[in-house]
């Protein structure tokens, strides 16, 4: 049985970010690419951000309530070296922007490295 998180996030530029919301959804690189987008739970999205976006300060995180979703939504494994039992939601679909509920910066620590999300009570 797979988790079913209230709270789905997406990380990605502002930049790209923001041509999305204009275009109205998001469609990375990978929904080509692997045919699915990449999105986390808070806990993991440090894993992906430190593997692929090491240095980058103009990151923000794309909240996602998944009962807005109309692609399916898949738990899979990540890479090797994640946490064996780890899955990762994969969206099967381009990610609306009207999913989108919240946008937040996401930047490295001193030390430069990702941390899980914690949200602000």
């Amino acid at each position: 049985m797979y988790p079913n998180p209230d709270l789905l996030l997406h990380l990605c530029g502002q930049r790209d970010w923001d041509a999305a919301e204009a275009a109205g959804e998001l469609c990375p690189v990978s929904l080509t690419e692997v045919g699915f987008v990449h999105l986390s739970t808070p806990e993991q999205v440090h894993l992906p951000a430190n593997r692929l976006y090491a240095g980058r300060t103009d990151l923000v995180l794309l909240h996602i309530d998944p009962r807005a979703l109309d692609a399916p939504v898949r738990w899979e494994p990540g890479v090797p070296t994640d946490p064996e039992s780890m899955r990762f939601p994969h969206l099967y679909g381009a990610l609306p922007a009207a999913a989108v509920t919240k946008i937040t910066q996401y930047g490295p620590g001193p030390d430069g490295r990702f941390q899980p999300f914690e949200s602000p009570a």
